[in-house]
């Protein structure tokens, strides 16, 4: 196997592992959100609204980090940088 070909194939799986992660961390982080969210609503009723725009903000702020693992996941994948450093002699 030549040295491009092992840095595709693990280019590629750090990529598909970090995506994995990527997605599993803010997914987890969101249903611990909620799951407070909904404890504070069942125990003070009357904030309800506040609760709620505070529990959006949060769960775009944790969204946004998937956001900048697929990103980077995509550079990764269409545009390594250490390509480069193989393709020269």
């Amino acid at each position: 196997m030549t040295t491009l070909g092992l840095l595709v194939i693990v280019s590629t799986a750090t990529a598909l592992l970090t995506m994995a992660l990527g997605v599993m961390v803010p997914a987890l982080a969101m249903g611990k959100a909620i799951t407070q969210a909904l404890d504070a609503i069942a125990r003070q009723p009357e904030s309800e609204k506040a609760i709620m725009r505070t529990l959006f903000i949060g769960l775009a702020m944790i969204e946004s980090l998937a956001i900048y693992v697929l990103v980077i996941v995509l550079i990764v994948l269409f545009r390594n940088p250490m390509l480069e450093y193989v393709l020269t002699p």
